[in-house]
């Protein structure tokens, strides 16, 4: 019986922690746009907006990394076949010189969760 119970109460509290996990991961696009003062001198967001050193990322959830038209995108852009979505721009946003070797990007990443998950917040409010 005790080893049932323990079972029981393993298993109560993975399904827990994922749950909290999962409620957290949520980021809070107000708190995003502060964020993204630290990618605005790279790139825009409005629809038709113009490029910069970096891609305007209007429209980015759901393309293919390196394939936006009228924008010079690195050879390891190019030969990435990323697909951007939160989990891949949370990868990349980590650490993009580890996610997309040889990238141009000169950006180090944001270490803090919250950071990324208030700036993707914050991108999928203004690029959709």
């Amino acid at each position: 019986m005790n080893k049932l119970r323990a079972l029981s109460l393993a298993t109560a509290m993975v399904i827990g922690m994922t749950g909290a996990a999962m409620a957290g991961s949520h980021g809070d696009a107000d708190k995003g746009a502060k964020v993204f003062k630290k990618c605005k001198a790279c790139h825009t967001l409005d629809e038709g907006g113009k490029n910069k050193v970096g891609p305007n990322l209007f429209g980015v959830f759901g393309r293919t990394a390196g394939t936006l038209e009228g924008y010079k995108f690195s050879k390891a852009f190019k030969a990435s076949d990323v697909v951007w979505d939160e989990a891949t721009l949370d990868e990349f946003f980590t650490k993009p010189k580890k996610f997309i070797k040889k990238t141009k990007m000169g950006f180090p990443g944001l270490k803090k969760e919250g950071q990324r998950a208030d700036l993707i917040a914050y991108l999928m409010k203004m690029t959709q």
